[in-house]
């Protein structure tokens, strides 16, 4: 209707709202430190009015929050709006937030992007903690995820891995020269067919199918604060930007997919010797075997989840792995032989000989380390007010966990920035949750489920891609140092710029 109105009538409203807006929101904020002022609260960096600290997010927050951490300390409480966030950036902190305190934390906040995208938080990576978080969790270490579970999918990861070699191979026969493989989406593509054999009994990387494309789109939303979230009473402005409409398109592609192929495995009736994940799901819905009532929203969300977590997290882990390995050609070297000398001749690299590659796995973990796939853990929500390092942390507040500030911590590691896969050998320091400095799955009730799974995956694409060829820089007289290590952010950070590498086939290995 303003559309009609002179242009100094239309300012004039605009400022006009502006200032209500800008007045209303003051109100609210004084209200609510009045309330709080009393209490004893973490060292907070100086914010602008209303907007409090969002700016001093940057484009990558884990940096920005270590950079901020070394002035204001391990707890810092931060201003987004009238959203309150606290920063935990060392070891004790993260043990006290994870598992002294673990059941205060183990909620997650809904956010608008996650209750939009993940069908009302009925997942399992951001569900509200309770009994049917707990029940679906169970469902999913039990049935989905377990050991066994993971071993019986080993020749899936086979014959991905080999599919991944021979399009390497494919592309160098079809070159003159000089040759390099954009590695970074092969590994996308990759990770995706593994997850969706293990979900669907099949990939879905033919033409005109975005399942995969839809499931980084997801990735990357998710992470997105909305309006609504750092003002709750101008969620509303959510819809006028669009933003709404963007992550409701976004879902409702995803849901399309998953009932089509809820529908076309329904009616194929798959025999009891094909079990994918959606099977046993469905299987778990139509007999009532389930702990809680197994809805259909239910049964896509945690298909969503497993999803999102097996995809990215792999082929983002992998691809640092091997841009570190090029960057440091003596331990590359190192690996390459380990790996050469275990799998011999073989055409295929096997379980067992994965298992006895003691450098190969230090290389993962020291790549887990200095990369983590998610640097800033899920954020949680506190259930209720706790002490924490002698400081008052309200209810409900969100609470991120800086794994990539805690593991290049120098107290804890030894020249900290730098890719040294030999300081894990003979080192107990895990990735279990058990030793706070190495945590880039997480601890406590609210780990990542899926640490086997998706370790089995990466392991045997990077000993795959070491097996089969020597890699280098696309130049002969290329810096070591002249690959872009720029981070991407989303719920995974990966690399900003695609990781393009040459690509020499393994002359020792006779066929």
């Amino acid at each position: 209707m303003f559309q009609y109105l002179p242009s100094f009538l239309k300012l004039d409203l605009n400022t006009t709202l502006f200032m209500f807006l800008s007045f209303f929101i003051s109100i609210l904020l004084v209200l609510k430190f009045t309330r709080i002022n009393k209490l004893n609260l973490p060292p907070s960096p100086p914010g602008l009015p209303i907007i409090g600290n969002y700016l001093q997010l940057g484009t990558l927050p884990h940096r920005s929050f270590h950079s901020l951490s070394q002035t204001y300390g391990p707890l810092m409480l931060m201003q987004l709006g009238q959203l309150r966030v606290l920063v935990v950036s060392s070891v004790d902190m993260a043990k006290e937030v994870m598992h002294t305190h673990d059941m205060i934390f183990a909620s997650r906040p809904n956010l608008t992007s996650t209750k939009a995208l993940l069908y009302g938080c009925k997942d399992i990576a951001f569900a509200t903690y309770g009994d049917t978080w707990r029940q679906k969790k169970k469902l999913c270490v039990i049935e989905l995820l377990s050991q066994k579970r993971v071993q019986s999918v080993e020749f899936i990861r086979q014959e991905e891995a080999m599919a991944l070699v021979d399009k390497i191979r494919k592309a160098l026969s079809l070159s003159e020269g000089c040759l390099t493989v954009n590695l970074s989406e092969m590994l996308i593509a990759t990770a995706n067919n593994i997850i969706c054999r293990c979900m669907f009994g099949k990939k879905y990387d033919d033409d005109g199918c975005r399942f995969g494309e839809l499931g980084r789109q997801i990735m990357v939303q998710i992470s997105d604060f909305s309006m609504g979230d750092l003002f709750p009473s101008l969620g509303w402005v959510d819809v006028l930007t669009g933003q709404i409409k963007k992550f409701k398109t976004t879902f409702e592609e995803m849901d399309d997919f998953f009932d089509h192929i809820i529908v076309e495995r329904r009616m194929a009736r798959k025999g009891p010797n094909k079990k994918d994940f959606l099977d046993i799901l469905l299987q778990l819905q139509a007999d009532g075997l389930s702990e809680f009532d197994l809805t259909e929203n239910d049964l896509k969300a945690i298909l969503l989840d497993m999803f999102l977590g097996g995809s990215d997290t792999t082929s983002t882990t992998v691809e640092w792995a091997m841009a570190e390995l090029v960057k440091n050609p003596a331990i590359m070297k190192k690996a390459q032989e380990e790996v050469r000398r275990i799998v011999g001749n073989k055409s295929k690299i096997e379980y067992s000989d994965v298992d006895q590659m003691a450098y190969m796995k230090c290389v993962i973990k020291e790549t887990l380390r200095l990369h983590p796939a998610a640097p800033l853990l899920t954020p949680r929500e506190t259930t209720s007010s706790v002490k924490l390092g002698g400081y008052d942390i309200p209810d409900k507040t969100l609470v991120y966990i800086n794994a990539w500030a805690i593991q290049r911590d120098p107290e804890f590691w030894k020249r900290p920035e730098e890719f040294l896969p030999e300081r894990f050998e003979n080192n107990k320091v895990n990735f279990n949750g058990q030793d706070f400095q190495f945590i880039p799955f997480g601890s406590g009730r609210r780990n990542c489920p899926g640490i086997g799974f998706g370790l089995a995956s990466t392991e045997h694409m990077v000993a795959n891609l070491l097996y089969w060829f020597d890699w280098k820089l696309p130049t002969n007289d290329a810096s070591l140092q002249e690959i872009d290590m720029t981070e991407k952010f989303g719920l995974t950070v990966n690399m900003k710029v695609p990781l393009r590498l040459q690509p020499i086939p393994n002359n020792n290995f006779v066929e």
